[in-house]
């Protein structure tokens, strides 16, 4: 079963994981100081939430090892967790400014629509070169 869970960082920094999915009757969510430890406390309120719809007498079919989780991240949120690309790097991979690169890192602005995609783009095509190669 697939699930959407959307990682956002709020104007504090610190991150929070929301899910319009519903499992079994549950709704997940998850926070932390780094995208790592939201993604953890996410994890661990699946797992929480599913047992005690168990304990309630839901009919839990599913475990969350079962749950095949798709994360969608806002730029602040994306580059905390794949922190070690090089922002500099990647701007100029992408076209972009190096100044504004940061300041979408940072969560100071947002990128418009046509700045996304060149950054989307980008994402994919790093992943692509990734998943070719061998060692």
């Amino acid at each position: 079963m697939k699930i959407t869970a959307i990682i956002e960082r709020n104007d504090n920094g610190f991150y929070a994981i929301t899910s319009p999915d519903v499992v079994c009757g549950c709704h997940f969510g998850g926070y932390g100081y780094s995208v790592a430890e939201a993604k953890n406390d996410f994890m661990d309120g699946i797992a929480e939430s599913l047992e005690t719809a168990k304990e309630l007498g839901k009919d839990v079919n599913v475990s969350p090892q079962d749950l095949e989780i798709e994360y969608q991240y806002d730029l602040p949120s994306f580059f905390n967790f794949f922190d070690w690309i090089n922002v500099s790097a990647f701007a100029k991979l992408a076209g972009i400014n190096e100044s504004k690169m940061r300041a979408y890192k940072a969560g100071v602005c947002v990128a418009s629509e046509k700045t996304m995609n060149k950054i989307v783009s980008t994402v994919k095509t790093m992943g692509e070169a990734m998943t070719s190669a061998s060692l």
